[in-house]
């Protein structure tokens, strides 16, 4: 039989249900960087409240503001540079094409196209029936106008919406600084008040797993800038130090490093150095681009005490799930999984 407190306490069950509900989809749209904050303030928060706030005399508000400014130095303004890069490399290509958008192609497709295998004889037919026809290269022309017109307002919105994200991520940061303790004392207390002994080894089984996955990222995106670096040296590539960081920053997105290498392919190629040009290309793919294939998923497994196998799926299909920021929620999860299921199969039976 239902006593007098059970409607009382349905209806706070109801309004705390509510409650989380209205929380959640207020958030939601900005979700992805709310989680980014706090994956940057978990993998620095020991190195900030340990050896910088000390030295500031426990200015929380100062020391807030320096690791704010900081982040900005080190995220926003080599993003601003490359993107200004990039810009003067897209004019620099209008350049390389307006002679052809002018005179048309050339009567020969350049060499060696026509001698790949299985589409070499498809493209030199479609090279000559372009070349040999102004209305039908024209066409083409158009043809291509539509889809570069739309890649470059998706691009620009995506850029655009990068910022932002990244403004707000930088936000949200400064107040997990300033009030980093309480918020630390506040997850403590919550992950013991939810599982006890299980919740805290919970809890730094997280940390442990998002750090081991900041330093899968970092460390083969350095990897990668040096190995890149290398081969535009080795190529002769004008500035091949630039062009090393740009790896280095874009190789946080899974085509970033093929934009800078393809690029260096495609100017090698239009000076005439078809060679190097090759060379490039084949460098590029087997070598930088492979290091992320390798690299990411020992760094990654080593920092966060799992194995590989569990790294590289989580990575994967925390990607395919939740976007970026499932590269280090699909590892969080299944580290958390993996542990749950250890400590379920090493419990002994009653007798």
């Amino acid at each position: 039989m239902f006593s007098e407190e059970n409607p009382k306490r349905l209806a706070q069950v109801a309004l705390v249900a509510l409650l989380i509900v209205g929380c959640v989809a207020v958030l939601l749209p900005f979700i992805g960087a709310v989680l980014f904050a706090f994956v940057l303030w978990m993998c620095t928060w020991s190195w900030y409240s340990q050896k910088l706030l000390p030295r500031l005399g426990g200015r929380a508000t100062l020391g807030a503001s320096l690791m704010t400014l900081l982040l900005v130095l080190v995220m926003l303004l080599p993003t601003v540079f490359l993107a200004v890069s990039l810009a003067s490399g897209a004019d620099g290509l209008v350049e390389l094409a307006r002679p052809y958008l002018e005179r048309g192609l050339p009567a020969d497709p350049p060499f060696g196209l026509a001698q790949l295998p299985l589409i070499g004889g498809d493209i030199d037919a479609f090279w000559h029936q372009v070349a040999g026809s102004r209305e039908e290269f024209n066409r083409v022309v158009k043809q291509l106008a539509g889809p570069a017109r739309k890649l470059a307002l998706a691009a620009g919105a995506i850029a655009g919406n990068g910022l932002l994200q990244l403004a707000l991520v930088l936000f949200v940061v400064f107040f997990l600084y300033r009030d980093g303790f309480a918020v630390d004392k506040a997850l403590t207390t919550a992950a013991r008040k939810l599982g006890g002994e299980l919740g805290e080894h919970m809890l730094n089984k997280t940390s442990d797993t998002v750090l081991g996955v900041m330093l899968g990222i970092v460390g083969t995106a350095a990897a990668q800038g040096a190995v890149a670096m290398l081969g535009f040296l080795i190529a002769g590539v004008p500035t091949a130090v630039l062009l090393g960081f740009a790896t280095f920053f874009l190789s946080m997105i899974p085509v970033g490093p093929p934009l800078i290498w393809g690029g260096a392919a495609a100017w090698l190629y239009a000076e005439g150095q078809t060679g190097w040009a090759i060379f490039m290309a084949l460098y590029g793919l087997l070598v930088i681009s492979s290091i992320d294939n390798f690299v990411k998923p020992l760094l990654m497994a080593r920092g966060a005490g799992l194995s590989i196998v569990l790294i590289a799926l989580g990575v994967l299909g925390g990607v395919l799930v939740f976007g970026f920021i499932g590269i280090f929620l699909g590892p969080v999860l299944l580290a958390l999984g993996h542990m749950l299921f250890t400590r379920w199969t090493r419990e002994e039976l009653p007798a």
